[in-house]
């Protein structure tokens, strides 16, 4: 474990092998188990969670030995990881849900409803397809190892879904196809909730927060969402401190206590209560401005001046 970057990341390392075992377990009964399968659909979501921190800030010391974890990640988060790069690291985090960026939403719909998040996922997808194109294209003229690299993801992941298919299609696509299908829907419904409605365009009221310690405790504190696009180099583990020292600069309403209640209130409920008023965020700042980087002027919603950055 001494070639992690973090200790915190023996979390992440056993999250994986429970992963890893449950696919191979299952494929090897001769029975569908419906609690192990809904345990091994969790574990697809928690993989998805991890192929972002890795992406943001890889777990090894060793260049290889991060490869060979995309080439793991890809089996269960259903794609290879390389994808992140054009799409969310270039395209989301310099534009943050603005104009241009391929993953802002809704899609296919001007309103926040039910039917907006269930097909975003689908449509933001094939949005980002033509990014992910040109970005390979793009290291193959400019960066050979790079390049390599990234098409050695995609040759293992679909080299592997292949031989798996090969092996037995049934389970392949119980095991596998489905379970990556489900880790890449819910991973852009969290994007999705952590954006939409927000202040779009503004520097510290950009992104929806759930603070729930138990939702945080196992998805690797995915929910502190504003600070992850001020730092999005810090490691997951750091981020809950981050959060509470500039958590006086978001406003109240963005701060959420309950992924689920936020959910059911919003998509199950709206249509009976009403949309809320949606309150002031704030002044919007130069698009595609760079709103990681904190201010000095930055004062925050209790009236106080930021803490030192």
């Amino acid at each position: 474990m001494s070639l992690l970057r973090y200790k915190a990341d023996r979390r992440t390392v056993a999250y994986l092998a429970v992963t890893v075992g449950l696919s191979i377990y299952q494929w090897n009964q001769d029975h569908w188990n419906p609690l192990l399968y809904a345990w091994a659909l969790f574990m697809g979501v928690t993989v998805a969670v991890i192929s972002h921190n890795h992406n943001h800030l890889g777990m090894w010391k060793s260049r290889y030995a991060n490869l060979v974890t995309n080439w793991v990640l890809a089996m269960y988060y259903g794609t290879p990881t390389v994808a992140w790069v054009p799409t969310h690291n270039q395209a989301h985090h310099k534009l943050n849900f603005q104009e241009g960026d391929s993953s802002r939403g809704p899609k296919g719909f001007k309103g926040n409803h039910l039917l907006s998040v269930l097909v975003y996922p689908t449509l933001t997808g094939m949005a980002q397809m033509p990014e992910i194109k040109a970005y390979i294209a793009q290291l193959k003229r400019t960066n050979r190892k790079a390049y390599l690299m990234a098409i050695s993801e995609f040759v293992v992941f679909f080299g592997m879904m292949a031989l798996l298919l090969l092996l037995d299609w049934k389970k392949a696509l119980i095991y596998f196809v489905i379970p990556q299908q489900f880790s890449l829907f819910m991973i852009q419904v969290f994007n999705y909730v952590q954006h939409v409605e927000t202040g779009t365009g503004t520097r510290w009221n950009h992104s929806r927060n759930f603070v729930s310690p138990l939702l945080n405790a196992l998805l690797f504190n995915n929910g502190y969402h504003t600070v992850h696009h001020w730092k999005p180099g810090i490691h997951w583990s750091q981020t809950p401190a981050v959060h509470a020292e500039h958590a006086h600069k978001i406003h109240p309403s963005l701060n959420e206590k309950s992924w689920w209640w936020f959910m059911i209130r919003t998509y199950l409920l709206r249509p009976f209560l009403g949309a809320p008023t949606l309150p002031d965020y704030g002044p919007v700042v130069t698009p595609g401005s760079p709103m990681r980087e904190e201010r000095s002027d930055d004062a925050g919603f209790d009236g106080t001046a930021p803490a030192a950055g």
